[in-house]
């Protein structure tokens, strides 16, 4: 039915999802495609963002491939953007599956709907979980690195350039250290950070008790490799550590740059939120299509909505993991 507009002059009818649809798409799809079009353009403010944060900081930028190397159940192996393709290539075929849904109630075959959509739920279930275990890894940390007064992060490598972490010797001094909290504080600091496993001085310590290891720096050379310091120069950098970082948060980053971390937790956990909402509306809908709610209507436009809202998540993952991972 139409809505009706009265002024003191004229009725005219205003829009309401009748016979006149423009483009020919339904009020519903309409609404849909106009949603799509705003966030879409929220998410390219977001990737221009990085994309200008990461040129202007490109010498310190941390490299994807020695961040996000972990794999499930391969502890210690080095897999770098193997689980990132494989959460990927999930969510891309849980496309596949939304389509072949639309397509079935395009033909109003109910049994089939349900089965792509569940395997839709499924898909998408699977991703968010992949996510969160990988926010996990980046949060919980791997090797550690320490921060200079100035901020520049210092991580450590053997004389092969290999990754060593700061459990392999770092020394534990006798030394009683002790969290702030409410209860054996006389201020308590709301922001106060747990104490990291090691403090400066025994990172000092353990590093000139290994001659063997070396620091690099996060300033990446001309071959995409971050700069590694002589011992003597290694020494002299160590000399000015303040903290001790083990992993990744919104203060402190031990892959390298600080804004990396930000815009890794704001623009995945943005698209996170994108997908766990996704799966929330495919479980409603997945439902009705059980009840046989759109099957007594003889129309599954609701499936079709909720794909294209679909599709258009996946599409921007595929622009998250290209400009965030890959290039």
């Amino acid at each position: 039915m139409g809505a009706t507009v009265t002024t003191a002059n004229n009725d005219e009818k205003t829009w309401g999802g009748g016979h006149n649809e423009p483009l020919g798409a339904s009020y519903g799809k309409m609404m849909m495609w106009f949603f799509i079009v705003s966030d879409a353009l929220t998410f390219s403010g977001f990737l221009g963002a990085y994309g200008f944060s990461r040129f202007k900081f490109i010498e310190t930028w941390p490299l994807a491939d020695e961040v996000f190397t972990h794999f499930p159940f391969m502890h210690g192996v080095a897999a770098p953007m193997y689980y990132v393709a494989l959460m990927t290539f999930i969510l891309i075929f849980s496309s596949v599956t939304m389509v072949l849904a639309v397509d079935a109630g395009h033909q109003l075959k109910k049994t089939k709907v349900a089965i792509y959509m569940f395997l839709t739920i499924i898909g998408g279930l699977i991703f968010v979980g992949s996510q969160a275990w990988e926010w996990k890894n980046f949060i919980k940390g791997e090797y550690g690195a320490v921060e200079t007064v100035g901020g520049s992060l210092l991580q450590f490598v053997d004389k092969d350039g290999k990754r060593v972490a700061l459990a392999d010797f770092a020394v534990k001094l006798p030394e009683q250290r002790e969290a702030l909290t409410r209860s054996h504080s006389t201020w308590f600091m709301e922001d106060a950070e747990s104490l990291p496993t090691y403090t400066v001085a025994e990172v000092q310590a353990g590093f000139k008790a290994h001659p063997e290891i070396l620091i690099r720096t996060e300033k990446l050379t001309d071959k995409k490799q971050k700069t590694i310091l002589s011992r003597e120069e290694s020494e002299k950098h160590l000399a000015t550590a303040k903290y001790v970082v083990e992993g990744a948060n919104l203060i402190r980053n031990e892959y390298g740059n600080k804004l990396f971390a930000d815009f890794f937790f704001f623009i995945t956990g943005f698209h996170g939120f994108h997908v766990f909402s996704g799966v929330i509306i495919n479980i409603i809908i997945f439902f009705n299509v059980l009840l046989g709610t759109y099957e007594k209507r003889k129309s599954y436009e609701m499936v079709e909505k909720v794909g294209l809202y679909w599709h258009f998540v996946d599409l921007v993952w595929v622009f998250v993991f290209t400009v965030f991972y890959l290039v």
